[in-house]
């Protein structure tokens, strides 16, 4: 570590704050892929157990702005809950394993109960991590998912996490020639991904091998296709 590093960190421990991420806004953004604890998980914390917190560095850290990091929950209140740091830092020297800390409930974005205490009952969650093919555009430019179809699994390798759910997904290319439309780059990634962009579709997730859907812009529904309307080549 060279001395302007250690001059940094000095300055944070004598002087640096932290704050504590409200996740919320990131679960808003990211539904389909980004999960919090149900708040029947959370009512049910006794002093004792461990909840995991985002934790802001101020200012930041020549590493990291944040880290994910532990607390034990030492106090259970209406106006904030207080906790011990169950983590050493790595790159925010103004907290250590034990420092006192303030966090409300919504703060929390994992759990683990103490002892053999199981989580109480909740809804059942869908994930969706199978892979998908889907155009760029529609992630990185907001392009609405206007064709779908879903082939034969092919994609995947056997050792892959998730597999290849045979989703393929266009994003609105009507205003587009076919040069322009080849030219498309494309990801495999998370269906949930996709979802977060445009989960216009979500209906008909569970639609069989085979199935082609074309978006209706004038009505908000998707439209069946059959093979002779396949746009599966374009």
């Amino acid at each position: 570590m060279g001395l302007k590093h250690r001059l940094h960190n000095l300055r944070r421990r004598v002087f640096g704050s932290w704050s504590i991420d409200d996740p919320r806004p990131i679960q808003a953004d990211a539904p389909y892929t980004y999960f919090l604890p149900s708040a029947e998980r959370i009512a049910a914390l006794l002093p004792g157990d461990l909840v995991k917190l985002v934790i802001r560095s101020h200012p930041p850290g020549p590493e990291w702005d944040a880290e994910r990091m532990w607390a034990e929950v030492k106090n259970i209140a209406p106006e904030g809950w207080t906790g011990a740091l169950a983590n050493t830092p790595c790159d925010m020297p103004q907290l250590r394993e034990g420092s006192r800390l303030t966090f409300q409930p919504f703060h929390i974005i994992d759990l683990i109960y103490e002892g053999d205490r199981e989580a109480p009952p909740g809804l059942p969650r869908r994930e969706y991590w199978d892979r998908c093919m889907v155009d760029s555009c529609v992630l990185d430019e907001g392009v609405p998912v206007y064709y779908i179809y879903r082939d034969e699994p092919d994609m995947g390798d056997e050792d892959d996490k998730y597999p290849d759910s045979g989703w393929r997904i266009r994003g609105d290319y009507r205003d587009l020639n076919d040069e322009q439309l080849h030219a498309r780059k494309h990801d495999y990634i998370a269906i949930g991904k996709v979802l977060n962009a445009d989960d216009s579709w979500l209906h008909l997730i569970d639609s069989p091998v085979g199935s082609a859907w074309l978006r209706n812009f004038e009505t908000g529904g998707y439209e069946p296709l059959g093979d002779e309307d396949n746009h599966g080549d374009n």
